[in-house]
């Protein structure tokens, strides 16, 4: 009897085995046919490829929703709409290289909250649409090098915050417009290509806690008026190996709390004025290798209020101007250490030489400066009134012919 019950149940165990095994083939033959597109390759429910599958579309709709790993690389899809991947939630990397993208549309990764790399390399994507990288909390990588981006619109990343580095290197871009980075936060690496033209006021206007912005190569006309207004907590911010043009009277006003402010290797047509104030919290400025073509008008019109200022391997004009340098906060009261360190950018005869082979006690002030500072506004006055006895010396001449 109990042989017979044993054997009864063995039995019953053995059909169950069967049922169990065909429902899972069932399953997963069911899965695969229903959230693996024909054009792409699952290696598991966690990691999707869709690479060179000619893909004219995202098919979000058609992944698993537990997918953390998703290449879509070389394939043919011009525009990344809205929500594209709507669904995806615990997406972690997502990988868009070689494809023929050509716009970006507003909140195109909302709902990707998990998502900690984005990579969208070698397309011939134009420019960095309004809100096209907008809320996308927790990427740490964010890799936008080799396309053609050529300028970036405001509030592009608004909304979007932890990101360690940023990568736009390789790309023709020629314009940050006002507001571009505003609510981009926590940014450790913030790396721009060369080639850059225009440089809009409050570009970078919202811009806070990031590691090191890096500027170099640029062809400015000049640097403008509230350039960095609105950008804190900055580590370090290098504007290196380019030609600024101008610097425009307030060109640093609103940059707040910076580590290192480094101005190295610059060719500086003009420094208009240049003003940082104990107000901007700025710790050290690097002031090295320019070459400053004209000095600013007055002495006054630079006013260095940091902790540490180093100035040195410059060139600077050794006319009559360089009276203006030398009574600068450039020179931090050592004028004698100051002219050994920096050099002359002319006259002519004395330019790659260093300072301290002027004497500049021989060496008048500039003409339009005394003037200025001798009458102060009063030299308008004296123009517009030498003008007025000018027509009316004219006019009573033709009026007694």
């Amino acid at each position: 009897m109990y042989r017979r019950a044993q054997i009864c149940i063995y039995y019953l165990l053995c059909i169950a085995a069967v049922n169990l095994t065909y429902t899972s083939d069932l399953e997963i033959t069911t899965t695969r046919s229903r959230d693996c597109p024909l054009e792409c390759i699952c290696l598991s429910p966690k990691q999707v490829l869709c690479n060179t599958g000619g893909l004219e579309d995202i098919p979000a709709q058609q992944l698993p929703e537990s997918v953390e790993e998703l290449s879509l690389t070389k394939n043919n899809f011009p525009v990344i709409k809205g929500d594209a991947f709507a669904g995806l939630r615990v997406l972690r990397k997502l990988t868009l290289d070689g494809n023929n993208i050509s716009s970006i549309r507003p909140f195109a990764f909302r709902g990707l909250n998990r998502l900690r790399e984005l990579s969208i390399q070698h397309t011939p994507l134009p420019y960095i649409e309004k809100f096209s990288f907008a809320a996308l909390q927790n990427v740490s990588v964010l890799l936008l090098a080799n396309n053609k981006i050529r300028y970036v619109e405001g509030y592009s990343f608004a909304g979007t915050s932890n990101i360690n580095v940023i990568l736009l290197s390789n790309n023709p871009l020629l314009t940050i417009r006002s507001h571009a980075f505003a609510g981009l936060t926590n940014v450790n690496n913030l790396i721009f290509p060369s080639g850059i033209r225009t440089i809009e006021q409050d570009a970078f206007d919202g811009l806070q806690h990031v590691g090191q912005l890096k500027l170099s190569y640029m062809d400015l006309f000049g640097l403008q008026a509230y350039t960095f207004r609105g950008l804190s907590h900055v580590h370090s911010i290098y504007i290196q190996e380019s030609d600024l043009g101008v610097v425009q009277r307030n060109a640093f006003t609103g940059l707040l709390y910076v580590g290192r402010l480094n101005v190295l290797n610059n060719k500086i047509d003009l420094i208009e004025r240049l003003y940082l104030r104990h107000e901007n919290y700025i710790e050290v400025l690097r002031f090295h290798g320019n070459h400053v073509l004209e000095a600013p008008r007055h002495a006054k019109d630079v006013v260095l209020e940091v902790d540490t200022v180093s100035a040195i391997d410059n060139h600077f004009p050794c006319d009559c101007q360089a009276h203006n340098v030398l009574e600068s906060d450039f020179v931090r009261g050592n004028s004698v250490e100051f002219q050994r360190r920096n050099y002359c950018i002319s006259p002519f005869e004395y330019n790659g030489k260093p300072m301290n082979v002027v004497d500049f006690d021989l060496v008048a002030r500039c003409h339009d400066n005394v003037i200025q500072d001798n009458l102060g506004s009063g030299v308008v006055g004296v123009s517009r009134f030498s003008a007025l006895l000018l027509i009316v010396f004219l006019f009573s001449t033709n009026f007694f012919r």
